[in-house]
């Protein structure tokens, strides 16, 4: 006896939905009131080589986050053709891992908010700029 051929009816599968990625709950770029921990210090040591001014203080470092040895920064340039860009972020990652709980590092970087002079810190700013 020849088999059963059983056909299965066309429906569609539902697409898998996207897990929601909590956001951080703090804002971007963080304050400096809220830039407490020691990495922040650690990373303004990496310099922009056209305006001379640590990558923090000149506001392109927007959040860190450090969980289970992980490094997770979130960062802007410039412009998005910033010559210096693909330096900058290897020197980023270089000073972090020196921080002795880092064990990988992660760069973000994002164009909203776009950096603007706003974010240099304004103390330098009022040095830098007159206002």
């Amino acid at each position: 006896m020849p088999k059963k051929i059983i056909k299965k009816s066309a429906t569609k599968s539902k697409p898998a939905q996207k897990k929601s990625v909590p956001k951080s709950t703090r804002p971007l770029p963080v304050p400096k009131e809220l830039r407490i921990e020691p990495y922040w210090q650690e990373l303004n040591k990496v310099i922009d080589p056209e305006i001379n001014l640590g990558v923090v203080d000149l506001g392109l470092i927007y959040d860190i986050q450090l969980k289970n040895g992980k490094a997770t920064i979130t960062m802007s340039l410039t412009t998005p053709a910033c010559p210096y860009g693909p330096t900058l972020l290897k020197n980023i990652e270089d000073r972090m891992r020196l921080y002795k709980d880092v064990k990988s590092v992660k760069i973000n970087i994002i164009w909203d908010p776009v950096w603007n002079q706003d974010f240099i810190d304004q103390d330098i700013r009022d040095l830098m700029l007159g206002f």
